[in-house]
Formats: structure tokens, C-alpha cells, sequence
């Protein structure tokens, strides 16, 4: 079992840096499977007992100048790693302005993912700076924990409106209550609404858009026509929310979310080389 991985460009590293960041900021520890063309970073939470999941995927080929990888065997070419992304965030940081950096794992007196940036240097001597950041490699036949979610059979999908401007909405929103309900509709209509003993506030945003995603173009492939005026919501926690809005520094180029009616709600962040999905479990 052997990985090992080199970038050069610096933007690469500055954008690799990002996802990291954004993962490190929604999860303590998370499990990172790396294949020969993609790296993913994989939360599995129970949806049914209340817990979020996450799945972001990169592919390889967009961020690493040299990528090598040995899986545990010749048909399960693939390695899946625990670690704590806050840890890798770090040791990034220090490598910001690095000619290059290096990833390997190695086996120190624990598995360990060996980050070594070459930081310029006025003289002829390079500096390299090393960081081991703990692993723990999961065997096997854990593997089928960590697969790739399914996208749920949702009831409405639809654009975010601009982040910025919904997470400060939400922000204020946290002040006044624990839970938030966010709907939509097939009309690009979505509604941010809290409501206590004391206060009901709502936020309204029209023309948002609904992607396409049945081959027809259409939302669903269900034969049952949806009534376009018809709003589908997920009540959640939201703090969990929040927390998902100030993390990304994907900065995507389409944001967009499914919501399975008093279920899910599902967030996909698009950019470029770079998918990240979240869900978060509704609450009654």
C-alpha cells in the first residue's frame, strides 16, 4: 500500500488549501479515500439518527503535478484514511508560498500522511518543512461505509440565492431561535423562516431557478407533475446550517439545494474540479 503525490503550481496548492479548509471547518475528523483519479473526503453520518454527511470530490489530475498509488490490492486499488482535516489544514498553511509540496504515507511509530513543503530560500540550501499527520487506515471490509450517498428522491431543487447574502441572513436568524425552516418551490421561489412564541420572521427570494436534472430537463422523473406553486420544506437545526455556510471557501460556481419534504435538505456546491455535497436531517 503505498501513495505519494507532488504539486508544484501554486494556484493548485492555494485551491487545494481552500478545500481543505472548507472540509476542516465542517467536521472534526472525517475519512479521506484517495483512488488513482479522485481524492474524496467522506463524513458518513446517520441522516436517521440526526447526523449530517458530507462527500467532496476532487479529481487528481486538476490539482497534483505527480500522483502514485498502490491500493491494498490489484482489484481494490484504493486506499481510505482517518483523519482529523484540521490537522492537514494546518500543515498546509505553513506551505503556502512553498516551490513545492509533497504528500506520502508513511508508517512512523502510527500510519501517517507526511506533508513536505520546499520553501524558497535565499541561499543555494533549500528549506523543507515536514509535517506527519496521523492516520488510521481503515480496512476493508469498512469500506462499504464510506461509498458515495445516494441522491435522494427529492421533492423540489433549487439555486441558492448568493451565499454571502443567505448566510447573513441566517446569522441574524440564529439570534432568535435553535431551528430554521427552509422552503422552495418549483417556481425559483425559496423561503428562510424561524418562528417562536415571541417572533415569526420570514426571508423571501424569487427567481431563483430549478436546475434540470431529468433527461427531459424536467425536475423529477416521477410521472406525477408537481404543482409548481407547491412549497417542499425540511425544518433543521441551524447551527448545523450555519456552520455549513461560514465553512466553504469553494467559493462555487453553482450552489444549489434538493429538499426531501420534512426529510433532507441536500447542498451541492459546484466548482470546477470540485463537488461538495451536505445533508443535513430535518427535525420536527
Amino acid at each position: 500500500m503505498k501513495f505519494r503525490a507532488k504539486i508544484i503550481d501554486v494556484g493548485c496548492l492555494n485551491h487545494f488549501t481552500r478545500v481543505v479548509n472548507t472540509v476542516s471547518r465542517l467536521t472534526k475528523a472525517c475519512v479521506l479515500r484517495l483512488t488513482c483519479d479522485h481524492l474524496y473526503f467522506v463524513l458518513s453520518g446517520r441522516v436517521a439518527t440526526g447526523g449530517v454527511s458530507m462527500w467532496c470530490e476532487l479529481s487528481q489530475v486538476n490539482f497534483f503535478d505527480e500522483f502514485q498509488l498502490e491500493g491494498v490490492s490489484a482489484d481494490a486499488n484504493e486506499i481510505f484514511l482517518e483523519v482529523a482535516p484540521e490537522n492537514f489544514s494546518r500543515a498546509l498553511k505553513t506551505a503556502q508560498n512553498a516551490k513545492s509540496v509533497k504528500i506520502k504515507l508513511t508508517k512512523k511509530t502510527c500510519p501517517c500522511l507526511t506533508l513536505a513543503a520546499e520553501l524558497p530560500s535565499l541561499s543555494s540550501v533549500s528549506r523543507v518543512v515536514t509535517h506527519d499527520i496521523p492516520v488510521d487506515v481503515i480496512p476493508r471490509r469498512l469500506w462499504h461505509d464510506f461509498r458515495e450517498p445516494q441522491m435522494p428522491d427529492f421533492d423540489v431543487s433549487i439555486y441558492l440565492p448568493p451565499l454571502k447574502t443567505m448566510k447573513s441572513v441566517v446569522d441574524r436568524m440564529k439570534n432568535l431561535s435553535n431551528y430554521l425552516v427552509l422552503e422552495a418551490n418549483l417556481n425559483g421561489e425559496m423561503n428562510l423562516k424561524i418562528e417562536t412564541d415571541l417572533v415569526s420572521v420570514t426571508t423571501h427570494f424569487k427567481e431563483l431557478g430549478n436546475p434540470p436534472w431529468g433527461d427531459d430537463g424536467s425536475q423529477s422523473s416521477s410521472p406525477t407533475h408537481r404543482d409548481p406553486d407547491l412549497m417542499a420544506e425540511a425544518r433543521v437545526d441551524i447551527k448545523k446550517l450555519q456552520q455549513f455556510l461560514m465553512g466553504q471557501q469553494v467559493n462555487p460556481s453553482k450552489a444549489m439545494c434538493n429538499i426531501v419534504h420534512r426529510r433532507i435538505l441536500h447542498l451541492i456546491f459546484l466548482h470546477e474540479d470540485v463537488s461538495l455535497q451536505y445533508f443535513i436531517p430535518a427535525v420536527e
